[in-house]
Protein backbone atom coordinates (compact mmCIF):
# COMPACT_ATOMS: atom_id res chain seq x y z
CA UNK A 1 0.00 0.00 0.00
CA UNK A 2 1.16 3.42 -0.52
CA UNK A 3 1.82 5.60 2.01
CA UNK A 4 -0.72 8.01 2.75
CA UNK A 5 -3.33 5.85 0.91
CA UNK A 6 -5.79 4.61 3.18
CA UNK A 7 -7.34 1.10 1.97
CA UNK A 8 -11.17 0.61 2.66
CA UNK A 9 -12.01 -1.82 5.04
CA UNK A 10 -13.96 -4.72 4.59
CA UNK A 11 -17.80 -4.39 4.36
CA UNK A 12 -19.65 -5.30 7.88
CA UNK A 13 -22.72 -6.75 8.36
CA UNK A 14 -25.70 -4.75 8.64
CA UNK A 15 -26.27 -6.70 12.52
CA UNK A 16 -23.28 -5.59 13.88
CA UNK A 17 -24.02 -3.40 16.61
CA UNK A 18 -21.91 0.08 14.99
CA UNK A 19 -22.73 -0.64 11.38
CA UNK A 20 -26.37 -0.59 12.69
CA UNK A 21 -25.94 2.88 14.28
CA UNK A 22 -24.38 3.81 10.91
CA UNK A 23 -27.50 2.64 8.98
CA UNK A 24 -29.73 4.01 10.87
CA UNK A 25 -27.98 7.56 11.10
CA UNK A 26 -27.24 7.70 7.67
CA UNK A 27 -31.33 6.89 6.98
CA UNK A 28 -31.92 9.66 8.80
CA UNK A 29 -29.29 12.26 7.13
CA UNK A 30 -30.84 11.22 4.29
CA UNK A 31 -34.32 12.98 5.18
CA UNK A 32 -32.86 15.61 7.35
CA UNK A 33 -29.92 16.41 5.38
CA UNK A 34 -29.46 20.51 5.61
CA UNK A 35 -28.71 22.05 2.28
CA UNK A 36 -25.65 23.85 2.27
CA UNK A 37 -24.00 25.87 -0.60
CA UNK A 38 -20.39 24.43 -0.08
CA UNK A 39 -22.52 20.58 -0.06
CA UNK A 40 -23.14 18.67 -3.06
CA UNK A 41 -26.52 17.80 -3.71
CA UNK A 42 -27.12 13.70 -3.41
CA UNK A 43 -25.87 12.14 -6.28
CA UNK A 44 -24.10 15.27 -7.75
CA UNK A 45 -20.39 15.68 -7.66
CA UNK A 46 -18.09 16.80 -4.86
CA UNK A 47 -15.76 19.96 -5.65
CA UNK A 48 -12.94 19.65 -3.25
CA UNK A 49 -12.41 23.33 -3.41
CA UNK A 50 -15.75 23.83 -1.92
CA UNK A 51 -15.39 21.76 0.79
CA UNK A 52 -11.62 23.38 1.79
CA UNK A 53 -12.79 26.31 1.73
CA UNK A 54 -16.07 25.93 3.49
CA UNK A 55 -14.12 23.80 5.99
CA UNK A 56 -11.41 26.36 6.81
CA UNK A 57 -13.73 28.98 6.80
CA UNK A 58 -15.94 27.26 9.63
CA UNK A 59 -13.23 26.90 11.88
CA UNK A 60 -14.46 28.68 14.94
CA UNK A 61 -17.18 30.13 13.08
CA UNK A 62 -21.27 28.99 12.64
CA UNK A 63 -22.37 28.37 9.50
CA UNK A 64 -24.60 31.42 9.73
CA UNK A 65 -21.68 33.90 9.58
CA UNK A 66 -19.98 31.90 7.18
CA UNK A 67 -22.54 31.50 4.51
CA UNK A 68 -22.41 35.09 2.88
CA UNK A 69 -18.52 34.90 3.02
CA UNK A 70 -18.67 31.45 1.43
CA UNK A 71 -20.65 33.02 -1.30
CA UNK A 72 -18.77 35.96 -1.78
CA UNK A 73 -15.41 34.05 -2.11
CA UNK A 74 -17.17 31.54 -4.69
CA UNK A 75 -18.75 33.93 -6.78
CA UNK A 76 -14.98 36.14 -6.99
CA UNK A 77 -12.40 33.45 -6.98
CA UNK A 78 -14.70 30.32 -8.38
CA UNK A 79 -11.36 28.05 -8.55
CA UNK A 80 -8.79 27.17 -6.19
CA UNK A 81 -6.36 28.97 -9.39
CA UNK A 82 -8.09 32.04 -9.09
CA UNK A 83 -7.75 32.63 -5.16
CA UNK A 84 -3.75 31.51 -6.02
CA UNK A 85 -3.80 34.68 -8.79
CA UNK A 86 -5.29 36.79 -6.06
CA UNK A 87 -3.06 39.36 -4.03
CA UNK A 88 -2.95 38.29 -0.48
CA UNK A 89 -3.98 41.37 0.30
CA UNK A 90 -7.18 41.22 -1.42
CA UNK A 91 -7.94 37.91 0.19
CA UNK A 92 -7.61 39.72 3.65
CA UNK A 93 -9.85 42.40 2.49
CA UNK A 94 -12.52 39.62 1.30
CA UNK A 95 -11.94 37.50 4.33
CA UNK A 96 -12.11 40.83 7.53
CA UNK A 97 -15.03 40.53 9.61
CA UNK A 98 -14.92 36.61 10.02
CA UNK A 99 -11.93 36.59 12.56
CA UNK A 100 -9.28 34.07 12.95
CA UNK A 101 -7.24 36.07 10.69
CA UNK A 102 -4.24 33.22 10.11
CA UNK A 103 -6.82 31.30 8.42
CA UNK A 104 -6.75 33.55 5.53
CA UNK A 105 -3.01 33.49 5.48
CA UNK A 106 -3.03 30.16 5.30
CA UNK A 107 -5.99 29.48 2.75
CA UNK A 108 -4.00 31.95 0.35
CA UNK A 109 -0.81 30.07 0.94
CA UNK A 110 -2.76 26.98 0.52
CA UNK A 111 -4.13 27.61 -2.82
CA UNK A 112 -0.66 28.74 -4.15
CA UNK A 113 0.80 25.59 -2.56
CA UNK A 114 -2.07 23.16 -4.72
CA UNK A 115 -1.86 25.73 -8.04
CA UNK A 116 2.01 25.23 -8.16
CA UNK A 117 2.49 22.29 -6.91
CA UNK A 118 -0.28 19.75 -7.68
CA UNK A 119 -1.56 21.21 -10.79
CA UNK A 120 -4.69 22.80 -9.45
CA UNK A 121 -6.10 19.62 -7.72
CA UNK A 122 -6.17 18.80 -4.27
CA UNK A 123 -4.41 15.63 -2.83
CA UNK A 124 -6.44 12.57 -2.56
CA UNK A 125 -4.80 11.25 0.40
CA UNK A 126 -4.51 12.09 4.23
CA UNK A 127 -0.64 12.73 3.89
CA UNK A 128 -0.40 14.26 0.78
CA UNK A 129 -3.84 17.38 2.36
CA UNK A 130 -1.50 17.58 5.70
CA UNK A 131 1.10 18.76 3.64
CA UNK A 132 -0.98 21.35 2.88
CA UNK A 133 -0.49 24.54 5.02
CA UNK A 134 -2.89 25.51 7.03
CA UNK A 135 -4.24 21.68 7.35
CA UNK A 136 -4.47 19.81 10.19
CA UNK A 137 -5.38 16.18 11.32
CA UNK A 138 -9.36 17.28 10.83
CA UNK A 139 -9.53 19.37 8.20
CA UNK A 140 -7.44 16.92 6.23
CA UNK A 141 -9.80 13.93 7.46
CA UNK A 142 -12.81 15.74 6.58
CA UNK A 143 -11.78 16.78 2.68
CA UNK A 144 -10.45 12.89 2.37
CA UNK A 145 -14.05 12.08 3.86
CA UNK A 146 -16.08 14.54 1.99
CA UNK A 147 -14.34 15.03 -1.23
CA UNK A 148 -12.76 11.75 -1.73
CA UNK A 149 -14.69 9.51 0.17
CA UNK A 150 -11.72 8.04 1.99
CA UNK A 151 -12.85 6.11 5.40
CA UNK A 152 -11.23 8.52 7.64
CA UNK A 153 -12.38 9.87 11.12
CA UNK A 154 -13.62 13.50 11.29
CA UNK A 155 -14.40 14.97 14.80
CA UNK A 156 -15.62 18.27 15.15
CA UNK A 157 -17.36 19.80 18.22
CA UNK A 158 -20.45 18.53 17.07
CA UNK A 159 -19.00 15.17 16.74
CA UNK A 160 -17.59 15.37 20.23
CA UNK A 161 -20.44 16.23 22.12
CA UNK A 162 -22.05 13.35 19.94
CA UNK A 163 -20.09 10.70 20.71
CA UNK A 164 -19.86 11.57 24.82
CA UNK A 165 -23.42 11.77 24.80
CA UNK A 166 -23.63 8.18 23.16
CA UNK A 167 -21.13 6.53 25.59
CA UNK A 168 -21.76 8.48 28.30
CA UNK A 169 -17.64 9.35 28.08
CA UNK A 170 -16.64 10.55 31.64
CA UNK A 171 -12.71 11.76 30.14
CA UNK A 172 -12.76 15.47 29.70
CA UNK A 173 -11.67 17.09 26.86
CA UNK A 174 -9.49 17.53 25.39
CA UNK A 175 -7.63 14.61 26.84
CA UNK A 176 -10.87 12.36 25.66
CA UNK A 177 -10.03 13.11 21.92
CA UNK A 178 -7.84 10.00 20.94
CA UNK A 179 -11.10 7.99 22.65
CA UNK A 180 -13.65 9.78 20.35
CA UNK A 181 -12.02 9.40 17.25
CA UNK A 182 -11.41 6.21 17.69
CA UNK A 183 -14.98 5.60 18.23
CA UNK A 184 -15.80 7.50 15.15
CA UNK A 185 -13.85 5.35 13.36
CA UNK A 186 -15.43 2.08 14.40
CA UNK A 187 -18.73 3.60 13.97
CA UNK A 188 -18.44 5.09 10.18
CA UNK A 189 -19.74 2.99 7.10
CA UNK A 190 -17.20 2.23 4.87
CA UNK A 191 -19.16 3.00 1.92
CA UNK A 192 -20.32 6.35 2.60
CA UNK A 193 -17.50 7.98 4.93
CA UNK A 194 -18.60 11.41 3.57
CA UNK A 195 -21.81 11.56 3.79
CA UNK A 196 -21.57 9.75 7.76
CA UNK A 197 -19.16 12.41 8.74
CA UNK A 198 -22.12 15.50 7.36
CA UNK A 199 -24.52 13.14 9.25
CA UNK A 200 -22.55 12.80 12.44
CA UNK A 201 -21.83 16.89 11.99
CA UNK A 202 -25.72 17.70 11.26
CA UNK A 203 -26.79 15.46 14.16
CA UNK A 204 -24.96 17.47 16.26
CA UNK A 205 -26.15 21.32 14.85
CA UNK A 206 -29.34 20.65 14.60
CA UNK A 207 -30.75 17.64 17.12
CA UNK A 208 -28.07 16.80 19.62
CA UNK A 209 -27.27 20.53 20.36
CA UNK A 210 -25.35 21.78 23.40
CA UNK A 211 -28.46 22.97 25.07
CA UNK A 212 -31.90 21.15 25.22
CA UNK A 213 -31.02 18.70 22.67
CA UNK A 214 -34.11 17.41 20.32
CA UNK A 215 -33.63 13.36 22.01
CA UNK A 216 -36.99 12.27 21.04
CA UNK A 217 -35.77 12.89 17.56
CA UNK A 218 -32.69 11.58 17.32
CA UNK A 219 -32.09 8.30 15.35
CA UNK A 220 -29.92 6.99 17.94
CA UNK A 221 -31.51 7.96 21.29
CA UNK A 222 -32.12 4.15 22.13
CA UNK A 223 -28.60 3.57 21.99
CA UNK A 224 -27.63 6.83 23.92
CA UNK A 225 -26.05 6.12 27.60
CA UNK A 226 -26.53 9.82 28.52
CA UNK A 227 -30.20 10.16 26.82
CA UNK A 228 -30.91 7.18 29.36
CA UNK A 229 -29.24 8.44 32.05
CA UNK A 230 -30.85 11.63 31.65
CA UNK A 231 -27.69 13.20 31.67
CA UNK A 232 -26.87 14.36 27.90
CA UNK A 233 -26.59 18.23 28.71
CA UNK A 234 -23.51 17.50 31.01
CA UNK A 235 -21.45 16.08 27.58
CA UNK A 236 -18.86 16.61 27.06
CA UNK A 237 -17.16 17.09 30.03
CA UNK A 238 -14.24 19.30 30.04
CA UNK A 239 -11.61 21.19 32.09
CA UNK A 240 -12.58 24.66 32.81
CA UNK A 241 -10.90 27.10 30.82
CA UNK A 242 -8.56 29.75 32.68
CA UNK A 243 -9.66 33.60 31.23
CA UNK A 244 -7.25 35.86 29.95
CA UNK A 245 -6.43 39.16 31.75
CA UNK A 246 -7.84 41.72 30.91
CA UNK A 247 -6.03 43.74 28.60
CA UNK A 248 -6.48 47.51 28.19
CA UNK A 249 -4.86 50.38 24.72
CA UNK A 250 -5.83 53.41 23.14
CA UNK A 251 -6.73 53.71 19.33
CA UNK A 252 -5.86 57.67 17.90
CA UNK A 253 -8.92 58.19 14.63
CA UNK A 254 -6.96 60.82 12.61
CA UNK A 255 -9.28 62.19 10.13
CA UNK A 256 -7.63 64.17 8.02
CA UNK A 257 -9.52 68.05 6.55
CA UNK A 258 -10.45 66.24 3.57
CA UNK A 259 -11.80 62.87 5.15
CA UNK A 260 -9.41 60.74 5.00
CA UNK A 261 -8.82 58.44 7.57
CA UNK A 262 -4.95 57.40 9.01
CA UNK A 263 -4.41 53.76 9.26
CA UNK A 264 -1.49 51.31 8.98
CA UNK A 265 -1.15 47.13 8.01
CA UNK A 266 -0.62 45.02 11.14
CA UNK A 267 2.66 43.22 10.72
CA UNK A 268 2.34 39.59 9.01
CA UNK A 269 2.83 37.36 11.72
CA UNK A 270 0.79 37.45 14.98
CA UNK A 271 -2.45 38.46 15.96
CA UNK A 272 -4.62 40.36 13.56
CA UNK A 273 -1.28 39.78 11.39
CA UNK A 274 -1.57 41.70 8.15
CA UNK A 275 -5.35 43.18 8.71
CA UNK A 276 -5.48 47.27 8.71
CA UNK A 277 -5.94 48.94 12.28
CA UNK A 278 -6.33 52.34 13.34
CA UNK A 279 -2.50 53.42 15.06
CA UNK A 280 -2.30 52.92 18.84
CA UNK A 281 -0.11 51.94 21.24
CA UNK A 282 0.22 48.55 22.81
CA UNK A 283 -2.51 46.32 24.75
CA UNK A 284 -1.66 45.30 28.18
CA UNK A 285 -2.61 44.84 31.29
CA UNK A 286 -0.81 47.59 33.03
CA UNK A 287 -1.97 50.53 30.31
CA UNK A 288 -2.34 53.85 32.01
CA UNK A 289 -4.92 56.29 30.19
CA UNK A 290 -3.38 59.20 31.67
CA UNK A 291 -0.23 58.65 29.76
CA UNK A 292 -1.85 57.28 26.57
CA UNK A 293 -1.19 59.91 24.71
CA UNK A 294 2.49 59.23 24.15
CA UNK A 295 1.77 56.63 21.34
CA UNK A 296 -0.24 59.37 19.38
CA UNK A 297 1.21 59.23 15.72
CA UNK A 298 0.64 62.45 15.29
CA UNK A 299 1.38 65.93 17.58
CA UNK A 300 -2.70 66.71 17.33
CA UNK A 301 -5.07 67.68 19.66
CA UNK A 302 -6.73 64.74 20.31
CA UNK A 303 -9.84 64.37 22.25
CA UNK A 304 -10.79 61.40 24.01
CA UNK A 305 -14.21 59.88 22.48
CA UNK A 306 -16.58 58.96 25.59
CA UNK A 307 -16.77 54.98 26.66
CA UNK A 308 -14.29 52.80 25.48
CA UNK A 309 -14.71 49.81 23.08
CA UNK A 310 -14.69 46.58 24.03
CA UNK A 311 -13.67 43.27 22.12
CA UNK A 312 -13.01 39.66 23.02
CA UNK A 313 -10.64 37.49 21.65
CA UNK A 314 -10.43 33.88 22.23
CA UNK A 315 -7.20 34.30 24.86
CA UNK A 316 -8.04 37.52 26.53
CA UNK A 317 -11.16 40.61 26.62
CA UNK A 318 -9.71 44.04 25.19
CA UNK A 319 -10.74 47.63 26.19
CA UNK A 320 -9.47 50.62 23.86
CA UNK A 321 -10.18 54.30 24.88
CA UNK A 322 -10.55 56.03 21.58
CA UNK A 323 -8.97 59.54 20.72
CA UNK A 324 -10.36 61.48 17.62
CA UNK A 325 -7.92 64.39 16.07
CA UNK A 326 -8.19 66.22 12.93
CA UNK A 327 -5.15 66.83 10.80
CA UNK A 328 -4.86 69.62 8.03
CA UNK A 329 -6.20 68.72 4.10
CA UNK A 330 -2.71 67.90 2.52
CA UNK A 331 -0.71 66.43 5.90
CA UNK A 332 1.51 63.43 4.48
CA UNK A 333 1.41 60.25 6.66
CA UNK A 334 3.77 59.39 8.92
CA UNK A 335 6.16 56.29 8.24
CA UNK A 336 4.50 53.12 7.88
CA UNK A 337 0.87 54.31 7.85
CA UNK A 338 -1.13 55.43 5.24
CA UNK A 339 -4.65 57.30 4.49
CA UNK A 340 -7.77 56.00 3.04
CA UNK A 341 -10.51 57.70 1.46
CA UNK A 342 -14.39 57.34 3.36
CA UNK A 343 -15.35 55.38 0.60
CA UNK A 344 -12.52 52.87 0.61
CA UNK A 345 -13.62 52.12 4.67
CA UNK A 346 -16.15 49.71 3.79
CA UNK A 347 -13.60 47.50 1.58
CA UNK A 348 -10.52 47.55 3.71
CA UNK A 349 -9.11 44.70 5.57
CA UNK A 350 -10.71 45.95 9.34
CA UNK A 351 -10.69 43.50 11.84
CA UNK A 352 -14.20 43.66 13.55
CA UNK A 353 -12.47 45.75 16.99
CA UNK A 354 -11.17 48.11 14.40
CA UNK A 355 -14.63 48.62 12.57
CA UNK A 356 -15.72 49.39 16.26
CA UNK A 357 -13.27 51.99 16.70
CA UNK A 358 -13.96 53.26 14.13
CA UNK A 359 -18.23 53.31 14.50
CA UNK A 360 -17.15 54.43 18.29
CA UNK A 361 -15.49 57.61 16.79
CA UNK A 362 -17.02 58.91 13.57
Amino acid sequence: MTSGTLARPARRRETDPPLGQAVELLAWYDRHRRRLAWRALPGAAVDPYRVWLSEIMLQQTTVKAVGPYFARFIERWPTVEDLARSPIEEVMKAWAGLGYYSRARNLHACALAVAERHGGRFPATLEGLRGLPGIGDYTAAAIAAIAFDQPAAVVDGNVERVVTRLDAMEATLPGAKPAIKARVAALLDPDRPGDFAQAMMDLGATICTPKRPACSLCPWERFCLARKAGTQESYPRKVPKATGKLRRGAAFVVVRADGHLLVRTRPPRGLLGGMTEIPGGAWSADFAVATAKADAPMALDFTRVPGVVTHVFTHFPLELAVFRGTAPAGTPPPAGMRWIGSEEIAGEAFPTVMRKVIDHAL
